[in-house]
């Protein structure tokens, strides 16, 4: 029997959100499926796999585009397989505290899309992180890693665990 496939795409070049999407893919292929993370502004046909996976940074309220336009390109398609979202972004340890429920801009998505569900957890803003407000904030001392592996983790058995189960 064949593993089943998922995709796993994120839509920031580079930080927080790449790495959460790294994160749920090894955890997935640790557990038996054939995952492959990309960026999402790559993906062009989503139809040769069995669940997605899709995320966005968030921003002034709002999920990045390329997460977005990924969505609409490949909108049929993902109304026949298994989707989740999720987002990174609250430089803060809220996400840790409880669950963040979608912002504005990823709420109508999800139910667009007919996403099982969405997960939000923190971002990452440190040194290496490109961009004048992201210097500004890790000069004002307001940086830091809050990406949670452990939390990150469990989602990902819990969309293995879920697509497991569907046929």
């Amino acid at each position: 029997m064949n593993a089943k496939r998922v995709l796993v795409a994120y839509g920031s070049r580079a930080g927080a959100t790449a790495g959460i999407a790294e994160e749920i893919g090894r955890t997935l292929r640790d557990d038996g499926f054939g995952a492959v993370v990309l960026p999402a502004d790559t993906v062009t046909d989503v139809s040769g796999y069995d669940g997605v996976v899709l995320g966005g940074a968030l921003y002034a309220g709002h999920s990045t585009g390329k997460a977005r336009r990924c969505a609409r390109r490949n909108a049929e398609q993902l109304s026949d397989r298994p989707l989740w979202l999720f987002s990174s972004g609250l430089v803060d340890s809220s996400a840790e505290q409880h669950d963040i429920p979608p912002v504005r801009g990823v709420a109508p998505q999800m139910k667009k899309l007919g996403a099982r569900e969405h997960m939000t957890f923190g971002g990452a803003v440190t040194a290496e992180t490109s961009g004048s407000v992201a210097l500004a904030m890790v000069r004002r001392g307001k940086g830091g890693d809050f990406r949670n592996p452990e939390r990150i983790r469990a989602w990902a058995h819990h969309i293995g665990t879920e697509l497991g189960a569907s046929r």
